[in-house]
């Protein structure tokens, strides 16, 4: 995967507006588990680069500030790990745990009309 790194409060508004134009997902990682380091493992081994093209990648435990504000900003729970669809600001689509699935983000985008 081509992770961008989320790392500062600001950032949230390059999520924002670059979800104005293409679905963006955010991955919520904590390097200190291991169903957070499964999930990931998951994500990257059956990930395609033409699902989406921004995948930002957050560590919860160095940048806890970050993940609560997505948290409060897109109406969501902190959970982690934790993935996140954005689309046009607001959030479609949140998975954590052993629900996050490639397949299942691949049918939500597909659903809610994936450009």
């Amino acid at each position: 995967m081509n992770w961008k790194f989320l790392t500062e409060i600001s950032q949230l508004e390059v999520v924002r507006q670059a979800s104005e134009n293409r679905d963006v997902l955010i991955f919520k990682h904590s390097t200190t588990c291991s169903i957070s380091q499964l999930a990931k493992l998951r994500l990257e081994d059956q990930w395609e680069e033409n699902i989406i093209p921004d995948v930002f990648y957050l560590d919860v435990k160095r940048d806890r500030n970050v993940s609560s504000h997505i948290a409060d900003s897109f109406g969501v729970h902190h959970e982690s790990p934790q993935v996140l669809i954005i689309r046009k600001g607001e959030c479609i689509y949140d998975a954590s745990h052993f629900d996050i699935s490639v397949e299942e983000i691949k049918e939500t985008l597909e659903y809610h009309g994936h450009r």
